[in-house]
């Protein structure tokens, strides 16, 4: 009987010493994650991703809590009695091996019978697309073909989870970009669950079908892509996925169920989508691409001044000081003509119902 999670991770914490005022690694994690599913574990060094991802594989030994696989629990199995393998940073293939060679090798160690080797690991080149360099050894491929022996390697064996740790950091912005595409396409292919490790916002929102924010040990918030982006639940989760800005204020409530929001020393009433928040002091937050920059002398928005232009190519960027003295960046997206915006002009920022996301404070 299939189950319908591929991972189950109930109440784990993982505690290096037992001095009650060192934070614990993991702190009462709990998450499932789904059969097929290409779900990552996403925050800053040291949230304890990696340390979450090792439990899982076996490669560090839990305080408390139980790991499930495949609906079997193996928190107290030894690495090699899990179905799962790991592709780690360092790809570690065998330099002495050909491409062909280095899928086979753990083949051989499971005692997959020596017939049906050869045709095991041609199905895997085909599917990282590397049948052409199947005889070439590691130091005559790039960064990206190693990568994609080191998946082949690791899915050979037909593992239930795959884990990867971080797998595409070492390669340059361009080829990172190229790999992100054939790793989905991989994962999509293999019709396996992956779990992915990494620190890099965009790359998480690009592959993930779901993401897990971690941070000190917990995770925070769990969903898709849009959900993060769009919904975050905690302060945390907002200022980490993406960029956006802050304004301290207070929310009032209006007779048809909205909401308006009044930013801390402007005599400005900004109305906002209805909130479950109480009324009183929040936060209201709003991503830069959301915001529009109007003429200052148009009424019942934010004022301020430009204090930086930046040319990112599809965009530019604005750094604005608001008349409260709190600073906001917005963009605009180029669309060949120069902006007449320049360091020291005034503005007027609008703010939509749709793009204000109010937060406790």
């Amino acid at each position: 009987m299939k189950h319908t999670s591929s991972i189950e991770v109930q109440r784990v914490s993982k505690r290096y010493t037992d001095d009650p005022e060192v934070a614990p690694a993991l702190d009462d994690v709990s998450v499932s994650i789904r059969h097929n599913e290409f779900f990552t574990l996403l925050g800053p060094s040291g949230c304890g991703k990696t340390t979450l991802l090792r439990s899982i594989a076996g490669f560090e030994q839990v305080t408390s809590g139980s790991i499930q696989i495949g609906g079997q629990r193996v928190d107290q199995l030894p690495p090699y009695k899990r179905r799962v393998n790991t592709v780690f940073q360092n790809y570690a293939l065998f330099p002495h091996m050909s491409v062909a060679e280095n899928i086979a090798f753990g083949l051989e160690m499971q005692g997959l019978e020596h017939s049906a080797i050869p045709g095991r690991v041609k199905e895997m080149l085909a599917l990282v697309q590397m049948e052409h360099l199947a005889r070439r050894r590691p130091a005559e491929l790039s960064g990206g073909q190693q990568q994609r022996v080191a998946l082949a390697r690791a899915l050979a064996p037909r593992p239930d989870v795959l884990l990867l740790d971080e797998p595409l950091s070492a390669l340059d912005l361009k080829l990172r970009k190229e790999m992100q595409v054939e790793l989905k396409r991989v994962q999509q292919e293999a019709g396996i669950t992956f779990i992915f490790v990494t620190h890099d916002q965009e790359e998480a929102l690009t592959l993930s079908d779901r993401i897990a924010v971690m941070s000190a040990g917990k995770i925070l918030q769990i969903g898709t892509p849009n959900d993060i982006y769009e919904r975050p639940q905690h302060r945390f989760v907002a200022h980490f996925i993406g960029d956006i800005n802050f304004l301290p204020g207070k929310l009032k409530r209006c007779a048809q169920n909205g909401s308006l929001f009044q930013p801390e020393g402007l005599p400005v009433e900004i109305p906002c989508a209805s909130s479950t928040l109480d009324a009183g002091q929040v936060q209201l937050a709003f991503r830069p691409e959301r915001s529009k920059l109007v003429d200052p002398s148009e009424p019942h928005h934010l004022r301020g001044v430009v204090e930086a232009v930046l040319y990112v190519g599809t965009a530019t960027l604005y750094q604005c000081r608001l008349a409260n003295d709190v600073k906001v960046m917005l963009r605009e997206s180029n669309e060949g003509a120069t902006s007449a915006r320049s360091v020291g002009s005034p503005v007027a920022v609008h703010l939509p119902p749709h793009a204000c996301l109010l937060m406790e404070a």
